[in-house]
């Protein structure tokens, strides 16, 4: 334990108070595994680089390649869209330990002709022919993480013909074609990439066909060396051929129909014949004169929403990063949004979801009259509003148009399900394991429902113009990163990169849309940076405080700037990624 964190538990005893006993991560010379970059001349001491400005086009993905892929497709007169298309497909050969062709997809897309925001849903629901009862008859209290019960239809495919049809301007055969040349060729796996794919295989390594696509000389692939999939080519070289038809009523959907009933699996040809995206209005609130977007419910962009109108009540400004009052209201605000989130977010088409009610500065203004302003709380309730672990990729570009998309894609639990169909070389998502199977519950299962939804993309928009887009990796900690990226250039004044790379709050304990009931205070955790006096200030307010390692996300964004006519890029120093633009 080091010399701050052990300060922390002993003067939290001395308090009569927990402590969280800090995760450690030591380098192989004792060192801490996080420093603080090098001296810098201009900018935060915690920044890492400075923003990426370009005029004609932006790119910013979790890893190089999938943004040089982006930016070519810019260069050759895509769009926004097509370019995420692209870098989506690649992200899915060269980071296959957060997202793919088997797991779902939102985004958000700003039409320069139009000057208007348009949402994507493209989640999948799940099995017509799986019930609650059957559930009950298995004697399972919850959904399985893995194998086939969690599976439900992916939406990644139909999403990018969804986005392609309305937006798309270059051949999708030209989007997937450099996906499939380096699933076929091979890539150099990065550092983070490897360490996340060891992982995940030892996790999934009982199920079919997981070591031979993904482990295929008896080991998984380590930093630097080159992998290929040939499998994930040849699946890619359809779907370019013979479109979304062939991944849901075609050869593939018989293969994966096929595989799902020799495992157990119910999910069926009916139930990917049967998949649409739907486009949807997104949802916002103003904070301090910024129009804030997020998409509806089934997903938790609606949290974020909740946590600004929160904390527009404190002048944040003036209490300064890192302060106690700043994690203190950041952290309660956070438990008041996530009961909500636990009672009523939930797929529209199965419950009465009040967004309107729980959008509004009214029920704001009341529900942060239960935020002491010294005190931790204990435990809320969800509101009465009147008639609401996980990996991904997250992406964003520009074009020279003005087009502007916000992506999220993900497998859920890192691979995914462990569910590898014959022969594709993708694995299918586990996002089914996010339904509740209390009765009654407004995210409880059901046959053809989506779940509940973690990953969420972001945009802002400030006197009706674009301004950023943006998005943070990380499960349940989407809407916190969400808020804190916003705090931090809003009202603490830094730049794009500055508000990735600042130290991270995460919170777990709240309750949870899959059932689980908060207790007690929950524990925050902090990332190194912020001071030792704040740490005892906040354990003395009855937060429970400990250090973790790995768990606050990962972060893309582009900005506009209208008066000089040029995007700034961030990507963050937590991933492999890399903001490039032209």
């Amino acid at each position: 334990m080091n010399r701050k964190a052990g300060l922390a538990c002993v003067l939290a005893g001395m308090l009569g108070l927990a402590c969280l006993s800090p995760v450690l991560v030591e380098t192989t010379s004792g060192a801490p595994a996080r420093t603080t970059p090098g001296d810098r001349i201009t900018g935060r001491t915690f920044a890492t680089r400075s923003e990426v400005i370009a005029r004609h086009g932006m790119a910013c993905t979790s890893q190089p390649l999938a943004t040089q892929v982006a930016v070519e497709i810019l260069k050759r007169g895509g769009t926004a869209v097509d370019a995420a298309i692209a870098a989506n497909a690649m992200l899915g050969v060269v980071e296959p330990t957060g997202c793919g062709i088997g797991g779902d997809l939102f985004a958000l897309v700003w039409d320069p002709k139009t000057k208007r925001l348009h949402g994507l849903n493209a989640s999948g629901r799940s099995p017509k022919r799986l019930t609650l009862d059957e559930f009950r008859r298995r004697n399972l209290t919850r959904i399985p993480s893995y194998g086939p019960l969690p599976v439900t239809v992916p939406g990644c495919v139909d999403g990018w013909f969804e986005l392609h049809g309305r937006f798309g301007r270059l051949p999708m055969k030209d989007l997937l074609a450099p996906a499939i040349g380096y699933a076929r060729e091979g890539f150099p796996v990065s550092e983070l990439i490897a360490y996340y794919w060891e992982r995940n295989v030892a996790a999934l390594a009982p199920f079919p066909n997981v070591r031979d696509v993904y482990a295929p000389n008896g080991r998984t692939p380590r930093k630097g060396e080159v992998f290929r999939n040939p499998q994930l080519a040849v699946t890619l070289e359809k779907i370019a051929a013979g479109g979304r038809e062939v991944f849901y009523r075609g050869e593939i959907a018989r293969v994966i129909a096929d595989f799902m009933a020799r495992q157990g699996g119910l999910l069926d040809a009916e139930d990917l014949a049967a998949h649409r995206s739907d486009w949807v209005e997104p949802i916002s609130t103003n904070y301090r004169g910024y129009d804030v977007w997020e998409l509806p419910p089934n997903g938790q962009g609606l949290a974020a929403l909740q946590m600004l109108n929160l904390l527009e009540g404190y002048d944040l400004a003036k209490f300064g990063f890192g302060s106690r009052e700043h994690i203190h209201y950041f952290v309660e605000a956070k438990k008041l949004a996530y009961e909500d989130r636990a009672r009523f977010y939930a797929d529209p088409a199965f419950a009465q979801v009040p967004v309107a009610e729980l959008l509004s500065k009214s029920y704001a203004a009341e529900r942060r009259k239960l935020i002491h302003p010294v005190r931790a709380g204990a435990r809320y309730e969800a509101g009465e509003p009147a008639l609401k672990a996980g990996d991904t990729i997250y992406l964003t570009t520009a074009d020279r148009d003005g087009m502007m998309v916000s992506l999220i894609q993900s497998n859920y639990r890192g691979m995914g399900s462990g569910m590898v169909p014959d022969g594709l070389g993708f694995m299918l998502h586990d996002r089914g394991e996010m339904f509740s199977l209390e009765a009654g519950h407004a995210n409880v299962y059901a046959p053809g429902k989506r779940p509940f939804h973690t990953i969420i993309p972001a945009f802002v928009t400030k006197d009706g113009r674009p301004w950023m887009s943006f998005g943070v990796m990380g499960g349940g900690f989407q809407p916190l990163g969400h808020v804190q990226i916003l705090i931090n250039i809003i009202d603490f004044g830094m730049n794009l990169q500055e508000a990735g790379d600042a130290p991270r709050i995460d919170h777990q304990g709240s309750s949870e849309p899959t059932g689980e009931r908060a207790t007690g205070v929950g524990t925050v955790t902090l990332e190194t940076g912020f001071p030792y006096e704040v740490v005892r200030e906040l354990i003395r307010s009855g937060h429970r405080v400990g250090f973790s390692v790995g768990d606050y996300g990962g972060y893309q964004a582009i900005r506009w700037d209208a008066e000089q006519g040029v995007y700034y890029g961030a990507s963050e120093s937590r991933k492999d990624g890399q903001a490039a633009g032209y």
